[in-house]
Parts: C-alpha cells; sequence; structure tokens
C-alpha cells in the first residue's frame, strides 16, 4: 500500500492518502492537547502506544461483533484504516462519575452508576463541542434516527466488551469517548481509536489515574501511567 499525500492533521494523528482510494493510513503523534486545546505538550512514546492499543482493542472488538475501521497495523505508528465518513458526533460512555460529569453536576468522583450514560457532543470546535441530544443531532442532520440507534447500540456494545477486558487486567473502565464513521454503502463502523487519550483508566484497588487526566491535571508521571496500560495489555 503506498502512503500519499498528507490529507488532514488532527491533534493526536495525522491522515495519509493511498493509492487505494477506499484506505487511508493514520500515523499517530506525541503531541498532547487538553482544556479545549489551552493545553499543549508532548508525551514520549505516546503515538506508539495510542496505536498499538487502539488497533488491539479494535481487533477484539471485531470478534466480539463490532464493525470497525481498521484493516493493518503496518509499523508501531501508523495504521490502514478505511476511509470513511467521520458522523459529527462524539459519544461518551460514562461507567462511573469523574471529570465533566462530576464538575457538571457537582457530584464527587467515583460513583459507580447502576447503568452505563450516554452523551453526544457535537464535534466542533469552533463552538468547543457542545453537548448535544439525540434531537439536536436530528434536527443539524448530523445523522439519521436509524443511525443514531445503530451508534448507540454499538457504543454500549463495546462498553460491555471493554469493561469485561479492562477489569480482567486490574483497571476500570471509567468513562470514554467514542467516533463513528460512515462507509461509501452507509454501513456506520467504529473510527478513530480507544487509548488512554479517550478514556479514563483507573487501577482497580488503589483507583490511581492511568490516563491522560495525568497531563490534564499535571499529576505527573505522565509517561509512565502510558506504559503502564502498554504492560497490562500487552504484558510489555
Amino acid at each position: 500500500m503506498k502512503k500519499c499525500e498528507q490529507l488532514y492533521e488532527g491533534k493526536a494523528k495525522k491522515v495519509f492518502a493511498t493509492d487505494d482510494k477506499a484506505m487511508v493510513i493514520v500515523s499517530y503523534k506525541d503531541d498532547a492537547t487538553a482544556l479545549d486545546g489551552l493545553k499543549k505538550g508532548t508525551i514520549r512514546g505516546k503515538g506508539a502506544i495510542n496505536n498499538r492499543m487502539s488497533n488491539h482493542l479494535m481487533q477484539l472488538l471485531e470478534k466480539n461483533g463490532v464493525k470497525t475501521h481498521f484493516v493493518e497495523e503496518l509499523n508501531d505508528r501508523e495504521t490502514l484504516v478505511r476511509k470513511v465518513q467521520i458522523v459529527p458526533l462524539e459519544v461518551i460512555i460514562r461507567n462511573i462519575s469523574a471529570g465533566s460529569f462530576a464538575k457538571r453536576y457537582g457530584v464527587e468522583e467515583g460513583i459507580v452508576f447502576k447503568e452505563p450514560t450516554i452523551e453526544f457532543s457535537y464535534k466542533n470546535d469552533d463552538l468547543h463541542d457542545p453537548l448535544i441530544n439525540s434531537y439536536h443531532a436530528l434536527a443539524l442532520e448530523l445523522a439519521t434516527k436509524e443511525e443514531l440507534e445503530t451508534i448507540k447500540s454499538m457504543a454500549f456494545k463495546v462498553n460491555s466488551v471493554l469493561k469485561e477486558y479492562f477489569l480482567s487486567l486490574g483497571v476500570k473502565l471509567v468513562d470514554f469517548k467514542l467516533e463513528f464513521g460512515r462507509l461509501p454503502d452507509g454501513t456506520i463502523v467504529l473510527a478513530d481509536e480507544i487509548s488512554p487519550d479517550t478514556c479514563r483508566f483507573w487501577d482497580a484497588k488503589t483507583n490511581e489515574k492511568l490516563d491522560k487526566d495525568r497531563f490534564r491535571r499535571d499529576l505527573g508521571n505522565v509517561e509512565e501511567a502510558y506504559r503502564e496500560m502498554m504492560r497490562r495489555v500487552f504484558g510489555e
């Protein structure tokens, strides 16, 4: 597969065209941002960790019936994926109160929900990704009613698979962000990444944070936390 011109550069990844119009190459960076882009930095080795971990989890989800954009891991930082039209929604699943949920509703972090919650944010940097509901998504024509139902069903399926998987590694899956895309035939698939950048991971015994919150909150040992998650997933 030949790597061609760069199509896009985001906060954490670059996307390149290939000689197959149905495929693109995603390249993961060590750049880190937080607080709506106000905080910037570098987490050494993050790109390789996120790439490998995300690919591993995408393949786990595929085995459990969740369709994804994953095709092939090319090297430590680059992966071949199906080209999709991203649905402009960030889908957030929460199992435990933390982050913006705790702040928004004035509750402490660490409350375990009886049922997981789901939120949608409108994926728009200029508007700072505002929280919206499914009626807003329909009104803005971001997705159809059928697509929203598919996305919700897939998101909860991802949660049930990953929650059990991470618990087996001694990690609580607190919450996480997903993105979905449309293939040319309209099929909805899981896209983007699943990594310490997009998930909150807490040690199951100590509740030590093993994710990007260490960067957001200046907790220190950021690179060590990413490496610890890598060790738990791959035994490295």
